[in-house]
């Protein structure tokens, strides 16, 4: 009974937003963004996830004419959903402008979370960059597909394990520019990353983190 609005890149649906339910705020939970991945049989995929340390925030759950969706903590407490669509998906491509374009997760244990993915999403790892004292930067994909990083929290970072989400802009300044005429605030960058992509991380007026990608000229 909790309006849905949903958000469309043109006429391809991206996302969409609702009122932080009642129960998640007792818990503490602050607005937020959730990624979800798509899965051939949400049940199963669930009772996967649990066999591996997993928890359950919102068991399994029909949405009529559209699929069926569970909310999950991983095996690290980062939030994450797993959706079967009741409609045949269009096949994979590159993201674009207004896509979201990397997932990005921060957690305790990098390992055992690549772990945890690769056996019930089918992710593969596609390269690492090592960032010195913060440790390595795990990249991973699925079927060619570059699909987003992970690596290990800080220990000076307050924020429990999570997971970032990055949408692709044409220009990382004028996109800053946005952020902070409609009350938004940047948290850090705008910065340049291996391989000339240009990223920022930001709150929105709301208190939700999210972050713009922008990638290198050419």
């Amino acid at each position: 009974n909790m309006p849905y609005t949903m958000f469309t890149r043109g006429e391809v649906p991206i996302g969409g937003s609702m009122q932080l339910p009642d129960e998640a705020v007792k818990m503490g939970a602050p607005p937020h963004w959730i990624a979800y991945v798509g899965t051939p049989n949400v049940d199963k995929t669930v009772e996967q996830a649990l066999s591996k340390g997993a928890q359950t925030y919102v068991a399994p759950t029909d949405i009529p004419n559209i699929g069926r969706f569970a909310v999950l903590a991983d095996a690290q407490g980062a939030t994450i959903a797993f959706f079967s669509s009741s409609n045949e998906q269009p096949p994979e491509q590159p993201p674009e402008l207004g896509d979201f374009s990397w997932h990005e997760l921060i957690t305790t244990d990098p390992g055992a979370a690549f772990d945890f993915y690769s056996a019930l999403a089918g992710w593969e790892k596609t390269g690492e960059h090592d960032m010195g004292p913060m440790g390595v930067y795990q990249m991973f994909g699925r079927q060619g597909h570059p699909l987003g990083g992970m690596f290990k929290k800080p220990a000076d970072m307050p924020a429990p394990p999570h997971w970032m989400l990055y949408i692709r802009v044409a220009d990382i300044d004028k996109s800053v520019d946005v952020v902070n005429a409609n009350g938004g605030q940047v948290v850090n960058g705008p910065m340049e990353v291996p391989g000339g992509d240009w990223v920022v991380n930001c709150v929105d007026p709301q208190g939700a983190f999210f972050s713009l990608h922008q990638r290198k000229a050419g």
